[in-house]
């Protein structure tokens, strides 16, 4: 390995730079611009988002080890240094450098930011993009835009249109939707007078989080028409128990329309299986290394089972910075593994594997997302 080079294996000078290329996360949430407690970071580093048992710490898991090894070097310190140096470096620098550091490491050329929540502490996209001197697009949470409807909106009639309109103004300056499905649900859309009754229903408790499954299915498909207006994607955040069934049959019923669906994880067989099934939908694979014991496994299934066309990175990075630079890092790591074995065994060309990891990296964004 080169010095100063973070990729595990040996690769051709064209499938290196390939791989190390700008790269487009259409899946990054906001992170933090203020200065973080260690009890406030610790939570940050952990999908648990609570704290650590008493007498234990977040940096004791592979989180943690990661940001050790990886995020210390970037903020001038020796790699697996002691938590406490980690973080007092990080104190000396403060917010806004540790973020402008860890990002501009990261190497990426546009930030596609969901927008699904925000705070005084959050940076905005705008920031995002002052801070590494990439580009920024907005994608909008639905389930955000529904509960503002339903706050404000007189009668289940009004509800209606009140939220056609609301996503109308989204989708006009947004680069996507996003969207959470329900654990259950039916692919059908419901009729004016279910959604009418359900909304009057809604009204009552507006501020209350979206339950009602007509409404939940209005939504999805309120959504999905406002994204055609525009050929705009839709993304869906999957449950960790995924209503498959019911998913392939909504994906069914929008093919026809061509309107990208693209499918954030978790990601297991069958979510796999409906990318490569169905020609509109897509899956973002950037998480996938950094859960799995080898990344080089974890992206050759990919390559194995999805279209290389329909796979898309994003960091996941959301909170704190060191989750976008990781999320960077560990796909590149293990695309790059993943593409060694290939090369090594000739089952690809060096042309192929560069194309691929140009195509995964920032390509297939560009052209589904329209940037």
């Amino acid at each position: 390995m080169r010095a100063g080079d973070t990729l595990p294996v040996e690769l051709p000078d064209a499938v290196r730079e390939a791989v190390l290329a700008p790269l487009v996360d259409h899946d990054f949430h906001p992170v933090r611009g203020d200065d973080l407690t260690r009890a406030r970071f610790e939570t940050l580093i952990t999908v648990a988002d609570a704290p650590a048992p008493p007498g234990t710490t977040h940096f004791d898991t592979p989180a943690g080890l990661a940001v050790r090894r990886w995020c210390a070097p970037v903020l001038g310190l020796d790699p697996h240094v002691p938590p406490a140096v980690y973080l007092a470096r990080r104190a000396e620098l403060g917010a806004a450098e540790v973020n402008r550091r860890l990002l501009r490491a990261a190497r990426i050329t546009a930030f596609l930011v969901d927008t699904g929540r925000d705070g005084p502490e959050l940076l905005p996209a705008e920031e995002i993009c002052r801070l590494d001197g990439a580009a920024a697009g907005e994608v909008a949470g639905v389930e955000r835009a529904e509960q503002a409807v339903a706050i404000s909106a007189v009668s289940g009639v009004s509800y209606i249109s009140d939220l056609n309109h609301a996503l109308a103004d989204l989708v006009s300056r947004a680069v996507a939707f996003t969207a959470t499905l329900p654990v259950v649900f039916d692919a059908a859309r419901p009729s004016r007078g279910a959604v009418i009754a359900a909304a009057n229903r809604r009204l009552a408790a507006p501020k209350e989080e979206l339950t009602d499954p007509v409404l939940l299915r209005h939504l999805l498909w309120a959504a999905f028409d406002a994204a055609r207006e525009r050929g705009l994607p839709v993304r869906f955040h999957l449950p960790r128990y995924g209503p498959h069934r019911a998913l392939a049959a909504f994906l069914g019923a929008t093919q026809q329309f061509g309107v990208p669906v693209v499918l954030l994880g978790p990601l297991d067989g069958e979510a796999l299986h409906l990318a490569a099934t169905f020609p509109h939908v897509y899956v973002d694979v950037g998480s996938v290394p950094a859960h799995a014991a080898s990344g080089a496994a974890a992206v050759g299934r990919l390559l194995e089972l999805v279209p290389f066309h329909k796979q898309l990175f994003g960091s996941g990075g959301r909170g704190a910075a060191e989750s976008c630079h990781l999320g960077a890092l560990h796909w590149r790591r293990g695309l790059a593994g993943a593409l060694a074995v290939r090369l090594a065994a000739g089952e690809w060309s060096v042309p192929d594997a560069a194309r691929v990891a140009l195509m995964v990296g920032s390509g297939n964004a560009r052209r589904v997302y329209r940037l």
